[in-house]
């Protein structure tokens, strides 16, 4: 081959090799590392023990929050439906071979490892993919807990909002749980954990409380004791 023509065939090859050495960056870019741990311990619904690379490790589930339960020792009372989360938990993950994703933050201020819980590896980081394999999706889809985005690990934030109105709307799991009877000759009022404010028994705002935020009152003057106020509707 001449020179003259063997100098555009090289620049060409250089092109070539430079793309596809780009290609294979991106893709292993798209591709999160996974470790693979085995799960030794359920604290409760949204955490776990596992242990990895040979060592103990406590594993907050990233995005979700189920119902506590009940830690005397920290102040903590049980929420409604957080004994059932954790029986799920325990009952989808203990002694399970599970693989962690983690997004931007790896650990939380408490030393806890942050992650998404893969039940097995994806074939690709898709919705169908977290919709099928990740427990963190599955306690929402089923209702077991709520979102709970907290910057910078909003990697799958979206799907997750998506995730739990499908369960709401389906009364799946603390959707879904009975609203409480008033007892009688006695006054009730509802209040909400997360605002601080409360409602009569009949006000439509109690109705969208969820379970894990409902706090009960026996009267009025109990629920502003406690540190709660009237929405609008019921202040009078």
């Amino acid at each position: 081959m001449r020179p003259k023509r063997f100098i555009p065939f090289l620049l060409a090859l250089f092109v070539l090799l430079l793309l596809s050495g780009c290609a294979s960056k991106s893709e292993a870019a798209g591709k999160p590392k996974l470790l693979q741990a085995v799960v030794t311990h359920v604290s409760d619904g949204d955490t776990v023990h596992v242990r990895l690379n040979g060592r103990d490790e406590r594993v907050r589930l990233i995005g979700v929050n189920t119902p506590e339960i009940s830690h005397p020792d920290l102040g903590i009372r049980e929420q409604p439906y957080g004994k059932q989360a954790a029986a799920y938990t325990r009952k989808r993950l203990l002694k399970r071979k599970v693989w962690l994703e983690f997004d931007v933050q790896q650990r939380d201020k408490y030393g806890r490892l942050l992650a998404y819980v893969w039940l097995s590896p994806p074939a690709a980081f898709t919705e169908k993919e977290v919709r099928a394999r990740i427990y963190n999706a599955e306690l929402l889809l089923n209702g077991y807990a709520q979102v709970m985005t907290v910057p910078p690990n909003v990697k799958y934030a979206d799907i997750f909002v998506k995730f739990q109105r499908e369960a709401r709307e389906k009364g799946k799991g603390l959707w879904g749980a009975p609203a409480v009877a008033k007892p009688a000759g006695k006054a009730l009022y509802v209040g909400n954990r997360r605002t601080k404010i409360f409602h009569r028994a009949g006000c439509r705002w109690a109705q969208k409380i969820s379970p894990a935020n409902r706090v009960e009152f026996g009267s009025r003057e109990e629920a502003i004791k406690a540190g709660y106020r009237p929405c609008r509707v019921c202040r009078s």
